[in-house]
């Protein structure tokens, strides 16, 4: 899969843009995703090993570093990389300097547990060589054209994973372009019988232009000259027929922005290039195919309605009638007429049917198509066999022109509404690729940094670094920072919080959100794919085109559903042919211009052209589209129809405690002093310690004692606090050796040649330091009102305590009370201590509480509740919560989290609103509801109409279904299935008020 990544939102930690891998391959460690196949047979040829350590005691990035520098440190290592994640380091070393006992004790001096892996263990990188493209393919009309697609695709060389999806008429296809490339790819699709283009490529030095005033052969020399001389442009290819360049070129050489401003330029403006939007490629897609199967519609209408009327209203009106039954040798004009018009309609509108006919057969399928053509062609024979047999003999037996028209009628007009019906599931998509502003107005620098004017540019050619003027009421058309001006930006088309949110220098804006009241001027930090924006349409689409469980029984039943159908049609005919030939029914049933082969063949093609396999292979993936689609619009992104099914049936959810059911934002407020030491030098030595520490905790005790120190002393400005910050810390702080972050317990380190520990009761208790009654007391104190304590230890002497602190989520009590009305378990899973995580507990209304828990701990806590078969929901936002999100069934990322978090979840929370737990598992729970009403509709219809069409009732109550009408049947039931769905697009997030059920006055 592509990466992609999210920018943090509203709830973040700090103003500043934080990446988010929404998706990606996490089955590889962090630092193995740059080794080359050659560096590994570099270093097979100079005598180095490699090995995977499994790391036990890792918690955050520190404990990584540590790890890092304590392998590195060690004679013969040659390189060393560690995956927090995966909880493994890679090493590469020299075995005639070490071994792999040294490797674990290095590790093991370092504070962590190590164990070399065997070799079976090891997973193997990915090749970085395999790129991501997705394909428009057209002409796939059921679950068994997907079918047949994937298995040609998956046999493909160099093919690594292929997925088709029906409802968007995409492939997403991931592949070695050293084995095969995208043309290949095309190709086979085409050979298979479908048509295939490739819409985009994650290759990100790959673009795709669109050139105005490419008429003639000499505008294409014109442009392949430019092109040539072009520096940093590695290739180009130029479709002079739909007037577009593929070019691939070094983004450090030249600028795409660069690149069309010289073929303008060099052409005097004879030539214009602008950049195709794949996203609007593939809109046009769909409306050339909705406008194509109109075109067809109107034909077969024009042609067909003439037929019904010479069959059904003509013989009515006597002159026409007269006109008709004229001979023209020994056919008879009406006849003639009628076989003229239905051939064409057979043959020309309807050789689409015949094509995807003979594409499936000729794979070893069978589809919608092969019993359309069945069907008419059927009818069609007996129909000019009967006329030839009337002209030659004077006997003229009954025609059926009309029904194969009619057929393909229908037909086409259920393919018709299907195709606007399916264009409208992808709405979501379509609405959010509208938010990205078609220009922007780029701000032009001298040299000096001046301005020196503004200019109007494409918004796909913004470049990292470009400083964009954004006008009141316009959207922002990057992912940037505030340079210059003040404002309010709505961001609820992105994340879906409707409350207007500040802007000033140094914040971050998202692209495509609406600037309300204030000019801005942003810096652009993330364009194209990097955007928010394009992550959420992608993770969006990649959801849409995966497919759930529940759908492997909508394949199975497609791949034998049209064997069965056309049995039961042999079967149909056999039993009514028999039974007339042998007298079992009156002759009366049959009229007087028919006979009982005619009889009987009529309830046969009824049989095949009813059966309808598309309702069946349109149930899930459109019920997943719009589901996807809604939960992007309610900041709730799904990773998957997976994902989808899973949550639907969770039984128990846990909960992080910090920074998912409280605000993540720590502060000191208590400091208490045992050791008669001045406060300010308490805090001092503390501050000094934690200051190498990336915990979360430190960071609130380094800015406490900061503005104790400083406080009335800062100046206004956000740069310049920042800068004071920075020359304080080298004034005020004191300097550490020695310094090792203890996972699950504090840090220590030497400050003036003395042990200073900063941590919890256990660090303290360990290191052999009595705590005193006085001190012990207000400990417990503080930890039965919710706060965590912060113990030091100097010298070898307890010195005093700090108490922390992190506010709760204003909607964390009501959401638990929400999701236990809705039969499910919260359980809260935290490292904390006992007190602290019973009083948060209590305040909330969790009553399952597991305190004191280390990282490994909660996917061992998860397991134990799956050991009955429960479904488990994981809530979490930290890279300590991303091995327990893995593990469990449902994982949900706060979307202010951290990247490997949000990697490692099935569900992102964009808004980091406790809120859209409930909304994910509601939404869930709809959409397969929707699911399961669609494959009742699609099995109960083949379940009655079928026999219907057989003649079950006419013996009972003369119901005979004509062929037409079946066709008819057939063409709407896909239609039905798709409305269906659709009705998943007035979802409503559940209101707290309805879910407690409160009444409000």
């Amino acid at each position: 899969m592509a990466h992609l990544q999210l920018t943090a939102v509203a709830g973040g930690r700090d103003d500043e843009m934080e990446e988010v891998a929404l998706l990606g391959s996490y089955g590889e460690p962090e630092g193995l995703s740059s080794r080359t196949g050659q560096e590994e047979e570099e270093e097979e040829d100079a005598g180095m090993r490699r090995a995977q350590v499994r790391v036990t005691g890792m918690t955050c990035s520190a404990c990584t570093g540590a790890v890092e520098a304590a392998l590195s440190a060690r004679r013969g290592v040659r390189s060393a990389a560690v995956s927090l994640l995966q909880n493994r380091a890679h090493v590469v070393f020299d075995p005639a300097l070490a071994k792999e006992e040294d490797i674990v004790e290095a590790i093991e001096d370092a504070g962590f547990e190590a164990e070399i892996l065997p070799d079976s263990a090891v997973s193997q990188p990915k090749s970085q060589k395999a790129l991501s493209g997705q394909f428009r393919i057209g002409g796939m009309t059921c679950a068994a054209c997907v079918n047949s697609v994937e298995g040609i695709l998956k046999k493909l060389p160099g093919v690594n994973r292929a997925v088709v999806a029906l409802a968007t008429s995409l492939g997403e296809v991931e592949y070695d372009p050293a084995a095969i490339s995208k043309d290949e790819i095309v190709q086979a699709i085409e050979d298979a019988g479908f048509e295939a283009a490739l819409l985009q490529s994650s290759e990100q030095d790959k673009a795709l232009l669109g050139l105005i005033g490419l008429h003639t052969e000499r505008d294409v020399n014109l442009l392949y000259d430019i092109l040539r001389k072009t520096e940093g442009l590695r290739q180009f290819d130029v479709n002079s027929v739909r007037a577009e360049v593929e070019i691939t070129f070094d983004p450090e050489v030249v600028g795409l922005r660069s690149i069309v401003d010289i073929i303008e330029i060099e052409s005097s403006g004879r030539l214009k290039a602008h950049v195709q939007n794949p996203y609007v490629r593939s809109s046009s897609n769909d409306a050339q195919e909705a406008s194509k199967m109109l075109h067809l519609l109107r034909s077969s209408l024009f042609l067909s309605i003439p037929v019904f009327f010479m069959r059904m209203v003509c013989p009515h009106i006597s002159f026409i009638n007269s006109f008709l039954l004229m001979h023209c040798g020994p056919f008879r004009i009406g006849d003639l007429l009628k076989w003229m018009l239905v051939s064409v309609v057979q043959f020309v509108v309807g050789k689409r049917f015949y094509v995807a006919a003979y594409r499936a057969l000729r794979h070893g399928s069978t589809n919608m198509d092969v019993l359309v053509v069945l069907g008419t062609t059927a009818t069609y024979v007996y129909s000019v066999c009967a006329l030839l047999y009337g002209a030659f003999t004077g006997f003229h037996p009954p025609m059926y022109f009309e029904t194969s028209a009619m057929i393909i009628t229908f037909v086409l007009l259920g393919k018709y509404l299907e195709v606007l019906a399916k264009g409208r599931t992808s709405d979501a998509i379509k609405k959010l690729v509208e938010l990205v502003p078609a220009t922007a107005i780029l701000l032009l620098k001298y040299k000096d940094g001046k301005y020196a004017g503004e200019k109007e540019i494409d918004a796909l050619l913004i470049q990292p670094g470009d400083v964009l003027k954004v006008l009141p009421g316009s959207k922002i058309p990057a992912d940037g920072i505030v340079t210059w001006g003040t404002s309010h930006v709505d961001e609820s088309m992105v994340t879906g919080e409707s409350a207007s949110i500040s802007k000033e220098v140094s914040s971050s804006v998202i692209g495509g959100t609406m600037n309300l009241n204030g000019t801005l001027h942003i810096q652009a930090a993330k364009v194209g794919s990097g955007t928010v924006l394009s992550q959420i349409i992608s993770l969006v689409e990649t959801a849409q085109m995966s497919k759930a469980p529940i759908q492997k029984f909508a394949d199975y039943v497609a791949g034998i559903f049209v064997p069965i159908v056309i049995t039961l049609s042999l079967l149909t005919f056999c039993t009514w042919f028999v039974c007339g030939t042998l007298g079992a029914y009156p002759n009366s049933w049959v009229s007087e211009t028919s006979n009982c082969f005619v009889f009987s063949l009529m309830f046969s093609i009824s049989v095949v052209v009813i059966a309808c396999p598309c309702a069946l292979g349109l149930a899930t993936p459109t019920a997943v589209m719009v589901a996807t689609g809604v939960g992007a619009n309610h900041g709730v992104l799904v990773k998957g129809g997976d994902a989808l099914e899973r949550a639907q049936n969770v039984k128990y959810i846990i909960f992080d405690k910090t920074g998912t059911l409280t605000q993540g934002k720590a502060t000191v407020t208590t400091t208490k002093v045992f050791s008669g030491m001045d406060v300010g030098d308490f805090l001092t030595l503390v501050a000094s310690a934690e200051a190498s520490s990336e915990h979360p905790l430190a960071k609130a005790i380094l800015d406490y004692a900061f503005h104790f120190h400083f406080f009335g002393k800062l100046p206004s400005s956000k740069d310049d606090v920042k800068k004071r910050k920075e020359d304080a810390f080298s004034q005020w702080l004191l300097e550490v050796a020695d310094f090792s972050a203890l996972p699950g317990k504090g840090v220590q380190c030497l400050i003036n040649g003395k042990m200073i520990l900063v941590g919890n009761r256990a660090l303290i208790s360990e290191n052999g330091v009595n705590i005193p009654e006085e001190a012990e007391s207000f400990l417990v104190d503080m930890e039965l009102n919710a706060k965590t304590g912060i113990l030091v230890a100097y010298d070898g002497d307890f010195i005093g305590l700090m108490g922390v602190t992190d506010p709760l989520k204003r909607e964390a009590a009501v959401v638990i009370q929400g999701l236990k009305k809705m039969g499910i378990y919260p359980v809260m899973v935290t490292g904390d201590n006992w007190r602290t995580a019973l009083a948060v507990a209590k305040e909330i209304g969790i009553e399952d509480v597991r305190a004191e828990v280390m990282p490994a701990g909660k996917a061992d806590v998860i397991r134990s509740l799956q050991k009955d078969g429960s479904v488990v929901a994981m809530v979490g936002d930290g890279i300590n919560d991303s091995p327990a999100l893995a593990a469990a069934d449902v994982g949900m990322a706060i979307g202010a989290g951290t990247d490997i978090a949000i990697e490692a979840a099935d569900y992102v929370l964009v808004r980091n609103n406790l809120e859209d737990v409930i909304t994910a598992i509601d939404l869930s729970r709809k959409t397969f509801s929707r699911i399961r009403w669609n494959y009742f509709f699609a099995m109960a219809y083949n379940i009655v109409a079928i026999p219907v069409a057989a003649g079950a009732l006419f013996p009972l109550i003369g119901l005979q279904m004509p062929p037409w009408l079946a066709g008819a049947c057939m063409a709407f039931s896909s239609v039905s299935v798709v409305c269906s769905s659709l009705l998943l697009r007035r979802y409503r997030k559940p209101r707290l008020t309805t879910v407690l059920q409160i009444t409000v006055e």
